[in-house]
């Protein structure tokens, strides 16, 4: 897909992540290697969308505080550069908020109960947890994509049907008011998904079975020499199942040493290879992924000033976005400037 859209500006790219904790491996593999890249093909806003977390976080304020800051620390210490785009939080951006609100009034209720991501996280909530924040926080999303007049989302595939809502909102506002939002288009991760260490869904810090970007070299091997295999194999000496194995499924997303990789899997199923030799090589690679990300996330908690500047940086730029798109919506929803004509 072509980075430059039709007037030879490049196109604009809106991503980013709600802030309830520090950032994983499953994070990198997911999303931010492919952000590392997009930076220097596209204009790119990253968000840090704190109003997003309150939906099932809102007696946890402390976390979405620190998450915040630790989120910006992970994205500097990856390798994003706030010098090629625009770290933003969300609430510093009142024109998100506002733009939620108007396209709120143009979007069907069944829209919202048929989106399959929304139905399924209402499903996980507790009773007291179904807010009406939680329930309206794809319109948030919505506004999220539109307020930058974003061309690219890059997302999972669980995040489809919101990709697939906001063009709907974007149609209908067009289609009643006149052409303002582009019709953004969805951009998969080369993993879109990276099991726990335990095998079992998805990577959860509640789950315990997570490997975090900022955990020390220790705390990875020792995650590795803990992580599950083939439940049927008792010794080095019996044949292994390959195919599930999360132990391989990491080897295949961090260990850049296929033909290590391709030896492992071939002796793992001839039985002619331990689990502790596979998962020993695991650590490795992800240390020699980890450790300049270590060395350049321990350089930003030592100047602090440069996370601020980063941040400040970022919404400024959006600022000057979020207005030029709130000043064409409001034009075109007449519902600026009522008095000039008072006169």
């Amino acid at each position: 897909m072509a980075a430059a859209s039709n007037n030879g500006a490049k196109k604009r790219i809106l991503t980013g992540v709600r802030p309830t904790g520090a950032l994983h491996v499953g994070h990198y593999v997911g999303a931010l290697h492919n952000w590392i890249e997009l930076q220097d093909q596209y204009e790119c806003y990253f968000l840090i969308a704190d109003y997003q977390a309150l939906g099932d976080h809102f007696h946890e304020i402390d976390l979405i505080r620190d998450s915040v800051l630790q989120v910006t620390l992970d994205w500097l210490a990856v390798g994003l550069d706030p010098e090629k785009s625009a770290f933003v939080i969300q609430s510093y951006v009142p024109e998100f908020a506002e733009l939620a609100m108007l396209l709120s009034f143009i979007t069907p209720l069944g829209m919202l109960e048929r989106n399959p991501t929304l139905k399924g996280e209402l499903n996980e909530l507790d009773i007291e947890q179904r807010t009406v924040g939680f329930f309206n926080y794809p319109m948030s999303q919505v506004a999220d994509i539109l307020l930058p007049r974003a061309d690219l989302v890059p997302v999972g595939d669980d995040q489809l049907p919101h990709i697939e809502m906001t063009r709907e909102v974007a149609r209908k506002f067009n289609r009643m008011f006149g052409e303002v939002f582009p019709e953004s288009d969805s951009l998969i991760g080369r993993i879109p998904r990276l099991s726990g260490t335990d095998g079992q869904g998805k990577m959860s810090k509640s789950k315990g079975n997570v490997i975090m970007l900022s955990d020390d070299a220790d705390t990875v091997t020792k995650k590795v020499r803990a992580m599950f295999t083939d439940p049927n194999r008792i010794r080095a000496d019996i044949p292994g199942k390959v195919e599930g194995n999360p132990v391989f499924e990491y080897h295949d997303a961090f260990n850049p040493n296929t033909t290590q990789v391709d030896d492992f899997k071939s002796r793992y199923r001839e039985g002619t290879v331990g689990d502790v030799e596979v998962k020993m090589a695991l650590a490795e690679a992800l240390n020699n992924l980890l450790d300049p990300i270590r060395e350049k996330r321990a350089y930003y908690e030592a100047n602090m000033n440069l996370v601020e500047e980063a941040i400040m940086s970022g919404v400024s730029r959006m600022r000057v976005v979020a207005e030029e798109t709130m000043t064409q919506v409001r034009e075109a929803m007449r519902i600026s400037s009522y008095t000039t004509n008072w006169k």
